[in-house]
């Protein structure tokens, strides 16, 4: 008899772990909660599908920071290299950008998307849409359809519902009142908010180019976007996970100049000149890089060796994250504790896990999507063998 498997999420994770489940054999549905599938992906390829980095796999695994470790093995098997060759079998070409970052040519994500699910349908997955789980007991797993409650009965299972970010593309967390206990979720890859004066008003929407970010132990050379709620942008996110613990922001205006060569630029006489103009003419700062310096501290150091240290290390310590649901990703979620090797959860045999339900986190840059689908992959691998002997 055949093995029935499901998998409850539609994003990149499920897709591909059901992908595993058909090749093995399986009778395979997908339950998702939306009325399409893959929402967040979609929506993340709009500005361009980062699917992942050209590098090396020791390269890749460190920007996981404490989960390296458990992913090293899922990404070893399923990593950048096999994500571009992935990519070039549903028939997308990629290119590889300056920072070694990876994109399909057409730089969205919906055509890859829409080959992906022809080919899953081809080989025989029922899609199941605006199939919102209600509960689960064993394998019972009770759903809210357009037709009623429904429910499947199935030999294994892989969750894939993502984290806490993003509610209404699905992602909200709430299955964790059914399979928890959980990692409590934070905000990643986030933005913090900044009680601007009126004189910043002009300035949002405008980027800060050319500047390196700090923040305890983590350091990010990137831009960052002045916005009416506060700052946000690549630079900003890649420090998300220290500047959440409360460390101070510090910013390099002038992140290829000395504080020396900035100290001597600055000392020559600015005769009847307004400091404005002197930074702006001496240092060739940007009018919002003197408006950030005016914001943090409204009376600037009139002394030029003072005013060097503040430009190499402009210090913003009132930042809180924006709120979780406006964030890109989430840390926390299951544990690893709560694993085995296969993603199997220990105190419930036969169902698996998957992407950002797992207690992990990374920066943009294609480590997340990558993770999905190489966490996704594993389960859908593992979950096929559990099937073979139960």
């Amino acid at each position: 008899m055949t093995k029935k498997a499901l998998v409850i999420g539609g994003g990149p994770a499920g897709l591909m772990a059901a992908e595993q489940l058909v090749t093995a054999g399986l009778s395979v549905t997908i339950a998702e909660a939306k009325p399409t599938l893959g929402r967040k992906f979609l929506m993340a390829g709009k500005s361009g599908l980062n699917l992942t980095m050209d590098e090396a796999v020791s390269a890749f695994l460190p920007n996981y920071y404490d989960a390296r470790t458990y992913l090293d093995p899922l990404i070893a098997s399923f990593g950048p290299q096999e994500v571009k060759e992935w990519t070039a079998k549903l028939g997308q070409q990629i290119f590889i950008g300056t920072s070694g970052r990876v994109f399909p040519k057409v730089m969205k994500a919906s055509p890859l998307l829409r080959e992906w699910i022809a080919r899953l349908r081809g080989s025989g997955v029922s899609l199941r849409t605006n199939w919102k789980l209600t509960g689960f007991i064993d394998n019972n797993a009770q759903f809210q359809t357009p037709d009623g409650a429904k429910n499947i009965i199935a030999d294994v299972v892989v969750l894939a519902m993502g984290g806490a970010s993003w509610a209404r593309l699905g992602s909200d967390g709430a299955w964790a009142e059914q399979f928890g206990p959980i990692t409590p979720f934070q905000p990643a890859n986030c933005a913090f908010t900044m009680d601007w004066t009126d004189h910043m008003t002009k300035f949002f929407g405008t980027p800060i180019k050319n500047i390196t970010l700090r923040a305890g132990d983590m350091t990010s050379r990137g831009e960052i976007i002045v916005s009416r709620n506060g700052i946000e942008g690549g630079g900003i996110y890649s420090v998300s996970r220290a500047l959440r613990t409360g460390v101070p922001l510090k910013i390099d205006l002038k992140p290829d100049w000395t504080v020396d060569r900035v100290e001597s630029a600055l000392s020559k006489s600015r005769g009847k000149e307004s400091q404005t103009n002197h930074l702006r003419k001496a240092l060739k700062l940007d009018p919002i890089k003197i408006a950030l310096m005016r914001e943090i501290t409204p009376q600037l150091p009139q002394n030029a060796q003072e005013l060097a240290k503040m430009v190499k290390c402009l210090s913003i310590t009132t930042l809180e994250p924006r709120p979780m649901d406006e964030a890109i990703s989430t840390a926390g979620g299951i544990p690893w504790n709560r694993l085995d090797a296969g993603l199997m959860l220990l105190d419930r045999p036969g169902i698996f896990c998957a992407g950002e339900m797992i207690d992990w986190e990374a920066p943009t840059g294609g480590y997340l999507i990558t993770a999905c689908l190489a966490t996704g992959r594993w389960a859908g691998l593992h979950a096929a063998q559990f099937s073979q002997h139960t």
